[in-house]
């Protein structure tokens, strides 16, 4: 997860400066994250979750993966902007000097009902399902960061516009200076999403069943 020092860009200790188109493309990117927009609330979207603790921090492979499901209830919500970084040389950076822009989202405590997620392989997809019968999928301090999301979204005592450093609802503090928002519950209908990244501190997966398909979510 993206933490202050993740939105500096290059390594002071690497010995060598970022050229100087990477540093445009860095500058601007950091520009975004402090203006990404809450669009879950405002237009009816609404994100599956977010970083769960920033101390989780690693580097993301650059490959996209969907998640979907039936519905998302979720209490302790929090969402705001961010940026992920791959590891250095990865070959999935192409022209992105190696960062992705992201709406990172935290909840507290996740049901979910008939979870799908898939990552495109090249040819093929990694399936993976659970949750779709009479138990269903449960998760604590459950994060993601997306760069896409869908659904029919609802939140109870929700706040828009706060600074993403003074979240409380899901335990998860942001970068200071960037736009936030938070509610005591949300509930989401036909849930989409393409994420980068996701953590959790539990996550139990019942009628797990992993596959590999022609095709994904």
């Amino acid at each position: 997860m993206a933490s202050s020092a993740d939105l500096t860009p290059g390594n002071p200790e690497s010995g060598s400066s970022p050229d100087p188109a990477r540093r445009g493309r860095v500058r601007l990117r950091r520009a975004a994250v402090m203006a990404v927009p809450a669009v879950g609330a405002l237009a009816g979207l609404a994100i599956l979750t977010a970083q769960g603790a920033l101390g989780v921090n690693f580097y993301i492979s650059g490959m996209p993966f969907t998640v979907t499901a039936k519905s998302l209830d979720g209490t302790g919500f929090e969402q705001f902007g961010a940026l992920d970084n791959m590891a250095d040389g990865s070959p999935n950076a192409g022209d992105t000097g190696g960062q992705v822009l992201v709406v990172t989202s935290a909840i507290k405590k996740a049901t979910l009902d008939s979870l799908c997620q898939s990552v495109d392989l090249g040819g093929t997809n990694l399936l993976i399902k659970a949750g779709s019968g009479s138990s269903k999928v449960q998760a604590t301090d459950l994060t993601t960061d997306s760069t896409l999301l869908t659904g029919d979204a609802s939140f109870n005592n929700i706040e828009i516009g706060n600074d993403a450093s003074t979240l409380s609802k899901a335990g998860v503090k942001g970068p200071i200076g960037v736009f936030g928002q938070q509610s005591d519950t949300v509930h989401i209908d036909n849930l989409r999403q393409t994420n980068y990244k996701t953590t959790a501190a539990t996550f139990t997966l019942p009628g797990l069943r992993l596959s590999f398909s022609d095709s994904g979510c």
